[in-house]
């Protein structure tokens, strides 16, 4: 009865239940089998596994061949607004600033933008994140100075390039929580889980599911490389053995070609 009539008071008090915002963190040796890997057969190894799709729509590299694998490290941003300006930590410990020491050449700063034409920012922030080795940048929005940032060398991946300014449309806000990246069909991104970008695009790898998603993605490059072997040295319509999903049935024309070079499935 007293906890009864005091149950009012204490849900007065109590903060709204959040779970943890980090999933775990993928290992170097993961992320560097990771990073072997093109991001088609991390798609298809999520996809295998039911996970929701998992690719950052919008983001492409800001040249020709960029590649990237790292840690997330999440930066959001949300509208602008007076009060918000005013509250958020200014100058040097403000969130943005605060994302950026956290990386280094193992590292991706993510960082979600209000929209897809908004700055996130160019050459003077950016420049920090030359000096740290940053091992790559993904904004669902887009960046400026792209003379310079392509030469800082870091890869990065935005939806495109832009002249705006960015504080006119948005404040950094939260250091490394859960983000949404993506604009139309927004993918989750959990600080320490595994980024891998390409030039199809950036794919977002759950670190709790990093093992088994590289265990089945490996597994599809390797069948898929059988097909093409095969297809090249006897032309024919795809349809015969591709597309695959498990179980493959050994009596299948793909199960007796995988049979035919020892491979298990």
């Amino acid at each position: 009865p007293a906890l009864r009539r005091a149950a009012p008071a204490l849900l007065a008090c109590r903060g709204l239940a959040t779970g943890p915002a980090s999933g775990g963190a993928v290992s170097d040796e993961m992320l560097d089998k990771l990073g072997t890997l093109s991001t088609q057969a991390l798609v298809d190894g999520l996809w295998v596994m039911g996970w929701p799709p998992a690719m950052v729509e919008g983001a492409r590299g800001l040249k020709p061949g960029q590649k990237c694998k790292g840690r997330a490290i999440t930066l959001r941003m949300v509208p602008q607004r007076p009060d918000i300006a005013a509250d958020k930590p200014a100058g040097e410990i403000s969130p943005e600033y605060e994302a950026f020491e956290l990386c280094g050449p193992k590292e991706v700063l993510c960082i979600s933008s209000v929209g897809p034409w908004e700055s996130v920012g160019g050459d003077i922030k950016f420049l920090r994140l030359k000096q740290l080795g940053l091992g790559g940048l993904v904004t669902d929005g887009s960046v400026r100075d792209t003379d310079e940032i392509l030469s800082y060398g870091f890869p990065c991946f935005s939806h495109s390039t832009t002249a705006k300014q960015g504080p006119a449309a948005m404040q950094p806000w939260e250091c490394n929580g859960v983000i949404e990246l993506g604009q139309t069909n927004p993918v989750v991104v959990r600080p320490g889980d595994a980024i891998i970008g390409d030039q199809d695009g950036v794919v977002v790898v759950p670190a709790a599911a990093a093992e088994k998603v590289y265990e089945i993605a490996h597994f599809r490059e390797t069948v898929e490389g059988i097909i093409k072997e095969e297809l090249v040295k006897n032309p024919g319509p795809p349809g015969k053995y591709y597309p695959f999903k498990p179980p493959i049935k050994p009596e299948s024309p793909l199960g007796k070609l995988l049979d035919s070079k020892g491979i298990k499935y």
